[in-house]
């Protein structure tokens, strides 16, 4: 045998180790020899696990397993592993109910951590199985992990076999299992959390255990009768007192043992002879009888207590039923004895020997007990709500309903309640109202005590973690959301908060700050990409790798190398580098700084929220494909506008990538209309970026063609809206402010270059839009002093409103002229109303704003500032106006005009497209 082939065959002899395996320690053995051996991390690697594993293991005996998994992970419910990707669950126990949980939840995506306070599995009764459960099971592969499931007629399976077959399909999907471990409380969100928001953990045993520090958002308690999670009220079952037997004798499998029949179910209404033989020899009197064969000669038997007494096994008579089976009361011995002569006649003594096997306190497998007392909890789930933080509670198996006996429904109907139980959390994980969920579970808890094979659906081919593929008739609920509120738990007085509407699903924060950390992960290693292989540069976070300007040199540079020649730069010139990166980057991309190169290279780190807003703005431009030559420089302003700092830090890694047509593109392309040329006339300034810029504005923020074709429609129209009016407003303050000059000839003309100064700032398109005046001038920059009515006060900083005084918080910010407020407070000094961005005259000596029917108080001072709308006609337009003062009135009156046509036909043309869609959803 080669070198080479060697890992590849003890890798399968590994598997191989893992499908036999026997015990659970051995089981968790080998599992963890064979991920790491083929290099996987349990924990870091997708979900479910199995696919890494099937890429590695090439393996011919493993692939019916693999095909099994693949085909019961395609069903439609589980949306390709991802409905449940961001939530994590935790379950008290690996029983039978526990794994098939554990399993249920692993096909949707969720990460699953079970906690079991044993390491072996060492219950060796035998459960019967209903139809749908046996091809649940071999559905999950059981047939690959115990040879002999269910072969012919066989219908039973002893619990330690089952919890092995699930605890090995489970470690397969990525279930986390901790043994030896035991739950032991959940420890509430403290109150008062600064940063970092820790969410519900539990207390475990051992304290040190990693698990103790883990949030989880849904805890399911699968720990049987003992139920250690609170807040569950039980209520018992009891019937008229029936004793039943259990024991289990040691199976050799010889062919003596194999020669043995199974007894089924023997009663007494139905062979009568039978057990009257039985008392006659033995003097015990039985009821019923059931005897599987499995890894042990399993027994099952209902006695009547007059025989237990006569027999010595039940040492003194009570009526009260718990001192009657109490430990002190049952000689253990004559217990023994009487379970080993009723197996003997029972199977006309063919077994060779009756030993009795080992329970896990190591005595002998028999035990005594009165069936007819069973616990059921009166609720199914509930939610638990401290400081913010919303848990899901539920219970699954015996702790949820025990099982009568007789009739073999314990797995079964616990099988049913674990995909209830997943059927629940998967709403959770999609947001649903939380007094929904609930309503919904706990109608289908009323359904499940009633549940037989004989009134579920049919075809158990069909059945899915859905529950009208199994029930018949679910809807509609029994159970509504106002009966469930109590179910909830605020932790607040009963009563104070009885309106059904006020619980709402709160989004978790570990989850919130995982999704920032991970953005913030993809937005580093997207720059480390960018700038690798570049001299001098090494970029190890999001601040202080960047003070040097080289990183953003080559950012820059790796996109668009003719914007900057990197080999020409020196490591040492610092400011150069960074104030060449800025320039660079505002003036050809569109991108302004957050900050000042003094802040970038000063000897502390820079913001933070600033680098990863300014650096977010480089990764929404530059990870899609360059556009073609000159388009860029065409729609800088219009894609800056679109691509803000803030909009770009919510989108970052969550925006769906988008495949645009180049045919499409083309077409756009074609179809923009020219307006550079001078002396065109003034109306085709609506029309400065033409389609392609619509085109453009659909990708961005419409989504291209996958979008709602009315949605598109609406977008445009807005778009040719805003142009109009603001292109009305220029022309009309534009117009007002040449009249004003020439009627005050007794002023000196200003000088020459100051007419043209105000030409161009009147037609020239303005270099920051918007949502960059918000978020740059110098980020963090301290504002020039600006005096106020009063001359004396100064705001120099950022935080504080310009005008009201009080805190403008980021978000929420806005910036013109150098100064920042609220967007409510930015009206005109005069007569108040809402100033726009794009249209306002501002007055530097008095630091006041107007609007354009008041700009002229606004001209009254030396210096006035007017910003108006990107416009490339309106220079055409200024010069007429200077030339031919008479022609003002005619050509504002005919803009206006055009304009309140170009306005009606836009509302008549969305009245239309509106009226087309209510006609489409009416036919």
């Amino acid at each position: 045998m080669g070198d080479e082939s060697y890992p590849e065959c003890r890798a399968q002899e590994l598997f191989d180790e893992f499908v036999s395996a026997a015990t659970c320690r051995a089981a968790l053995r080998s599992f963890s020899q064979l991920c790491e051996h083929l290099q996987l991390d349990p924990r870091a690697v997708e979900r479910p696990l199995y696919r890494p594993i099937k890429r590695r293991l090439n393996y011919w005996r493993a692939n019916a397993l693999w095909a099994k998994l693949d085909r019961r992970a395609a069903q439609d419910e589980y949306q390709k592993n991802r409905v449940c990707r961001d939530t994590t669950c935790v379950i008290i126990g690996a029983g039978p109910c526990g794994l098939r949980t554990a399993v249920e939840l692993s096909f949707m995506g969720a990460r699953v951590v079970l906690v079991e306070k044993r390491d072996s599995f060492s219950r060796n009764n035998v459960l019967h199985l209903w139809p749908f459960t046996i091809h649940d099971l071999r559905g999950l592969g059981a047939k690959k992990f115990c040879g002999k499931f269910c072969a012919g007629s066989i219908d039973h399976i002893s619990i330690r076999q089952l919890q092995l077959v699930l605890l090995k399909v489970a470690l397969l999907l990525g279930v986390e299992v901790h043994v030896k471990v035991e739950f032991k409380r959940l420890l509430e969100p403290l109150e008062e959390q600064q940063r970092h928001q820790v969410g519900w953990r539990m207390e475990v045993s051992p304290k040190s255990h990693p698990v103790s520090q883990l949030e989880f958002d849904v805890i399911i308690g699968a720990d049987g009768r003992r139920k250690t999670l609170p807040g569950f009220r039980r209520k018992e079952f009891r019937g008229k007192l029936a004793i039943a037997i259990t024991a289990n004798f040691k199976n050799r499998n010889t062919s003596a043992d194999a020669k043995v029949e199974e007894i089924s179910g023997v009663a007494f209404i139905f062979n009568q002879r039978f057990f009257q033989e039985l008392r006659q020899e033995t003097g015990i009197d039985l009821e019923n009888i059931v005897y599987y064969k499995d890894d042990t000669h399993y027994f099952v038997m209902t006695a009547k207590k007059q025989s237990l007494l006569e027999k010595g096994v039940i040492v003194q008579d009570f009526a009260d039923t718990e001192l009657l089976l109490s430990h002190r009361n049952v000689d253990q011995n004559a217990l023994q004895a009487y379970a080993r002569e009723a197996a003997n006649f029972s199977t006309n003594h063919q077994l060779p020997s009756l030993d009795f096997a080992m329970n896990h306190y190591g005595h002998p497998d028999v035990a005594m007990f009165d069936f007819t007392s069973m616990y059921a909890s009166e609720n199914a789930a509930m939610v638990r709500q401290r400081h913010g933080h919303q848990l899901l509670v539920t219970l699954v198996g015996d702790s949820l309903l025990e099982p009568f006996w007789p009739m073999g429904t314990g797995v079964a109907r616990g099988f049913l309640a674990a995909l209830d139980s997943s059927w629940m959390i998967r709403s959770w994980s999609q947001g649903r109202a939380p007094l929904d969920i609930l309503a919904e579970r706990e109608s289908l808890y009323r359904l499940l005590p009633q549940t037989t094979p004989e009134n579920m659906q049919k075809n158990i081919s069909l059945f899915s973690v859905d529950p009208a593929s199994r029930y018949l008739n679910i809807s509609p609920l029994t159970v509504t959301p106002a009966q469930v509120r109590h179910l909830v738990d605020t932790g607040e007085e009963a009563g104070l908060n009885s309106d059904c509407r006020d619980v709402l699903r709160l989004p978790s924060p570990r989850l919130l700050r995982d999704e920032s950390f991970s953005r913030s992960n993809e937005l580093l290693t997207w720059c480390q990409e960018q700038t690798c292989g570049y001299h001098g540069v090494a970029v190890s976070d999001l601040t202080t790798s960047w003070k040097s300007g080289l990183a953003l040199c080559a950012l820059i540079h790796r996109q668009r190398p003719d914007l900057i020649d990197f080999e020409s730069l020196d490591e040492s010139s610092v400011e150069e580098n960074t104030q060449l990166g800025f320039d660079v980057a505002e003036g050809e991309l569109g991108i302004s700084p957050l900050m000042t190169v003094e802040e970038m290279c000063s000897g502390e780190e820079p913001d933070s929220l600033s680098m990863v807003m300014y650096l977010s703005q480089f990764y929404q431009l530059l990870q899609d494909p360059p556009p073609p030559a000159g388009c860029l420089s065409h729609s800088a302003d219009l894609r800056s506008a679109l691509i803000g700092p803030a909009s770009l830090l919510s989108r970052l890694g969550t925006s769906p990538s988008r495949k645009r047509n180049p045919k499409e593109h083309s077409g756009a392309l074609g179809k923009r209309r020219k307006t550079s040329q001078p002396g065109r006339e003034l109306p085709e300034s609506c029309d400065l970026y033409g389609d392609v810029d619509c085109q453009l504005f659909e990708e961005v923020l419409v989504g291209g063609a996958s979008r709602s074709r009315v949605r598109l429609m609406a977008n445009q129209l807005q778009a040719k809206l805003d142009e109009n009016s603001s292109t009305c407003r220029t022309s009309s303050s534009s117009a007002a402010a040449l009249r004003r000059q020439q009627e005050e000839p007794s002023s000196s003309p200003p000088p020459p270059s100051e007419v043209a100064a105000v030409q161009a700032s009147s037609w020239r398109p303005e270099k920051r839009t918007l949502q960059q005046q918000q978020m740059s001038f110098r980020f963090r920059e301290k504002i020039r002093c600006q005096s106020l009515d009063s001359g004396d006060e100064q705001v120099s900083c950022s935080d504080v409103c310009v005008f009201c005084k009080q805190r403008v918080y980021l978000m929420e910010r806005h910036s013109s002229e150098g100064l920042f407020f609220h967007r409510s407070c930015f009206q005109c000094d005069t007569c108040s109303v809402s100033l726009r961005q794009t249209t306002y005259t501002y007055d530097r000596d008095t630091g006041r704003f107007f609007c354009p029917l008041h700009s002229d108080r606004g001209l009254g001072g030396p210096s006035p500032r007017r910003t108006a709308t990107p416009s490339a006609s309106n220079q055409t337009s200024t010069e007429s106006l200077s030339s031919a003062p008479s022609f003002y009135g005619s050509l504002v009156w005919a803009e206006c005009r055009r304009s309140s046509v170009c306005v009606c036909f836009c509302v008549c043309l969305c009245v239309c497209v509106a009226t087309l869609v209510c006609l489409q959803l009416l036919s």
